[in-house]
C-alpha cells in the first residue's frame, strides 16, 4: 500500500511557520483565509485561496474531509469550506451556478453536463475520487421470498455474488397482483443507477428506457427504477415505497443496522474495482485558476493516499472524521462496517471486503478515459444518448471531460516531493486493457463502445431508438 511520507509535514510545518496567524483547517474550526499575496508568495500561483467545494452525505466524500481535517488544502495555501448539499441535483447546479467551486461528484455528472443532458455546462473531471464502495439492499420482504433458494455455502451464508435473475419470480408475483416492483437510485446518471441497471439485465430483467427529455426511464420496464437522495433511502424503503434500491454506502450498513433490509450484492461484484465518484469542476474555472485546480488535486491526492496508507491503518481515524454531523453523520459502527475492510450483508453476515473503498490504490484516482466511455456505453444503451455516434465520438466526449493530464501534473509534483512514490502513476495512455471484470463476464473494450453496446443482451442496439410505444428500428 502507498504512504503518504513525511516529506508533506515538512511542507505544512514551512507553511504556518509562513502563514503566522493563520488556523490549519485540520485543526477542525474555519481557518482564517490566507492572503493571496503570501499564497503566492508560497505557492507560486494559488490565484483563488479561498474556496468552497459541495459534497453528498456518503464514506466516498472521504477524500476531501481529509484534506480539510488532516490540513493537507492548508498545506497547498488554500482555505477550504466543505458543504454539504441536499441531493446530486442542487449539487452540480450550485457547481454550474458558482455558488461551489467544484465537488464530491458521481462520474456521470460532468460527463452528462458536457453532453446537455439535463442541464447543459462545460464540465470536467480532473480526479477520480474512489473505486467500489456501493451496494444494493433488497427489503425484507423480498429477502424472505428469495433467501429459501439461494444455493448456500458450507458455513450456510448465501453464496455471493447474488444475481438478479433470483428477482424474476417475485418481479412476476407483483405483475399478477398488479403491482410494479419498484427500486431506488440515486441521480439517472449515477453510477448507481448504471449498476443497478447492469445488475437486473445481466439477470434477464429490463430497467427500462428513457424517452428523450425523460428522467424516469421506466418505458418497457420489468422493474421501475426512482430517484431518491443517498440519505433518505432507508426511510424510504422502510416505508414500503420501493422494495430494494442502489446507493453508496452508509446506507446500506443503515438498513441492516435499522433490520429493514439485506445487502445482497456490492458494486464490486458487479462491475470489479468499476469507477465511483469524481472530483467535478467548471472547465472555465480550471482555466482561469490553473494553479488553485492543480493545489486542488494535490492535496486531495495525498488526502487519498492517507486514506489506503500502510493496509488501512488510517481508516479508523477517518470512520471516526466521517462520523461528524457536518460530513456524513452516520454512527461510527455504520461507517466502519464497510470503511475498515469488512462488509455487513446481514446479522451475523460479515465478510472480508479489503476493496470495497479504494482511493488511492490500484490508480484509483486517475481519470481513464474508458471509464468515462463506459458511462456513456450506458447512457446510449438505455436510451439517454438517443442516437448511435461511432466510437470516435465517444473518445472526443472522453477526452473533453476526463483530464488526465491535470492530474498526472499535480501527481507527478507529488512524485517530485516524494510525498507519493513514482509507481503510483500509470503507465498508460487512458484506456485500461480489456475488462472482464462483470458479473456476467461481458467483457469491455473502451476503444470499442459499438460493438460492446451490441453484445450486451439487454439494451438498445445500433440503429435502435425509444418511443411512447417502445423499442423501435434495429
Amino acid at each position: 500500500m502507498s504512504r503518504v511520507r513525511g516529506k508533506g509535514r515538512a511542507h505544512r510545518a514551512a507553511w504556518v511557520a509562513l502563514m503566522a496567524g493563520v488556523a490549519l483547517a485540520g485543526c477542525g474550526g474555519e481557518a482564517d483565509a490566507p492572503s493571496s499575496k503570501a499564497t503566492g508568495l508560497a505557492k507560486g500561483g494559488v490565484e483563488k485561496p479561498v474556496l468552497k467545494l459541495g459534497f453528498i452525505k456518503l464514506t466516498d466524500m472521504a477524500p476531501l474531509a481529509i484534506a480539510r481535517e488532516k490540513g493537507f488544502f492548508a498545506e497547498e495555501g488554500l482555505n477550504v469550506t466543505l458543504e454539504p448539499q441536499a441531493n446530486w441535483k442542487v449539487l452540480l447546479d450550485g457547481v454550474i451556478g458558482g455558488q461551489l467551486d467544484g465537488a464530491h461528484m458521481l462520474a456521470g455528472q460532468p460527463i452528462a453536463a458536457t453532453l446537455g443532458l439535463g442541464t447543459r455546462a462545460e464540465m470536467i473531471a480532473p480526479l477520480s475520487l474512489d473505486l467500489n464502495g456501493n451496494a444494493i439492499t433488497l427489503s425484507n420482504r423480498v429477502w424472505s421470498m428469495i433467501e429459501p433458494n439461494l444455493p448456500k455455502g458450507a458455513d450456510g451464508k448465501p453464496a455471493h455474488p447474488i444475481p438478479a435473475s433470483v428477482l424474476q419470480p417475485v418481479v412476476g408475483k407483483f405483475r399478477q397482483e398488479g403491482r410494479p416492483f419498484k427500486m431506488g437510485m440515486v441521480f439517472p446518471v449515477s453510477t448507481h443507477n448504471y449498476e443497478l441497471r447492469y445488475w437486473l439485465a445481466a439477470g434477464g430483467l429490463n430497467p427500462g428506457y428513457y424517452l428523450p427529455g425523460d428522467v424516469g426511464g421506466t418505458t418497457g420496464a420489468d422493474v421501475q427504477l426512482s430517484v431518491t437522495p443517498p440519505p433518505q433511502m432507508p426511510a424510504t424503503l422502510e416505508a414500503g415505497t420501493i422494495e430494494g434500491y442502489s446507493v453508496g454506502e452508509p446506507w446500506n450498513q443503515a438498513a441492516v443496522k435499522k433490520k429493514i433490509g439485506v445487502p445482497v450484492v456490492t458494486d464490486d461484484q458487479i462491475w470489479h474495482d468499476n469507477p465511483e465518484k469524481v472530483f467535478g469542476l467548471r472547465r472555465d474555472f480550471a482555466a482561469k485558476y490553473p494553479g488553485t485546480t492543480a493545489a486542488l488535486l494535490r492535496a486531495i491526492i495525498k488526502a487519498q493516499a492517507w486514506l489506503d496508507a500502510d493496509r488501512g491503518r488510517n481508516r479508523a481515524e477517518a470512520v471516526r472524521i466521517l462520523a461528524r454531523p457536518n460530513y456524513v453523520g452516520a454512527d461510527e459502527d455504520v461507517i466502519a462496517a464497510s470503511m475498515t475492510g469488512k462488509f455487513t450483508f446481514g446479522p451475523g453476515d460479515t465478510r472480508d471486503a479489503k476493496g470495497f473503498n479504494v482511493f488511492f490504490d490500484r490508480f484509483a484516482g486517475y481519470p481513464f478515459y474508458s471509464d468515462a466511455i463506459w458511462t456513456m456505453t450506458q447512457m446510449r444503451r438505455w436510451g439517454q444518448i438517443p442516437a448511435d455516434h461511432d466510437d470516435g465520438w465517444y473518445t472526443a466526449q472522453a477526452k473533453a471531460v476526463y483530464r488526465p493530464d491535470l492530474y498526472l501534473s499535480a501527481a507527478k509534483a507529488l512524485v517530485e516531493r516524494k510525498v507519493i512514490p513514482a509507481s503510483a502513476l500509470p503507465q498508460t495512455d487512458g484506456f485500461k486493457p480489456v475488462d472482464t471484470g462483470f458479473i456476467d463476464h461481458v467483457p469491455y473494450d473502451g476503444r470499442k463502445p459499438n460493438a460492446y453496446i451490441q453484445s450486451l443482451r439487454i439494451g438498445l442496439k445500433n440503429g435502435q431508438k425509444v418511443t411512447a410505444s417502445g423499442v423501435t428500428g434495429g
